[in-house]
């Protein structure tokens, strides 16, 4: 039985969650001054692209969520300049937004969410907004990835989503996490509860 869209965008935002821990544990490897060089990218290095992903989330979660914070979100563009403040904080951003797509109904997806953009009020579909915020992440993430390939630290694994089944291959990350194959899959039909 195919999923359901709700329980896509679901799997979407735990993949999500998964692959900015899995290359902010990587980066956690590299002292400050390799964090912090400037790298050949869209952002000059791992410590801005890094946090440009947190700050671009806090805006769209908070929109999400029917908050106002809107352009605030970047005002300071380097909010965690250690990595290991910044894996605090997108650990955050990424359970609130996992929060949100958990809590998703059919009706809710399709639903007009308002984002604060300061000079006007945009109005998007909540899918849309959704695979937007989702893009973007990838967008830099792969862009960090590159930069992480120029330091001594091996780029993690990140395009592969993790299917069901392959329980033993992510134990230990999902521990880490806190989850299980249930939490992001839901029950297959016919599996014993």
């Amino acid at each position: 039985m195919p999923a359901s869209l709700v329980q896509t965008y679901r799997a979407f935002a735990y993949n999500n969650a998964w692959s900015n821990h899995r290359l902010l544990s990587a980066c956690a490897g590299l002292d400050r001054q390799a964090f912090e060089a400037d790298r050949t990218s869209f952002f000059p290095s791992l410590q801005a692209t890094l946090n440009h992903i947190y700050v671009i989330d806090l805006f769209y979660v908070d929109a999400l969520e029917g908050g106002w914070l809107g352009p605030k979100a970047w005002a300071n563009p380097v909010p965690y300049p250690s990595i290991g403040e910044l894996r605090t904080a997108q650990a955050a951003i990424d359970a609130r937004l996992i929060a949100h797509c958990n809590a998703l109904t059919d009706e809710r997806l399709g639903a007009i969410v308002r984002v604060n953009r300061d000079t006007r009020i945009q109005a998007e579909r909540r899918d849309r907004l959704l695979m937007h915020l989702f893009q973007h992440q990838i967008h830099h993430r792969g862009q960090a990835h590159a930069m992480l390939a120029g330091t001594a630290i091996k780029p993690p694994q990140l395009d592969e989503f993790f299917s069901v089944g392959e329980a033993p291959l992510r134990a230990g990350e999902f521990d880490q996490l806190g989850w299980s194959e249930e939490m992001v899959w839901g029950r297959e039909e016919g599996e014993p509860s």
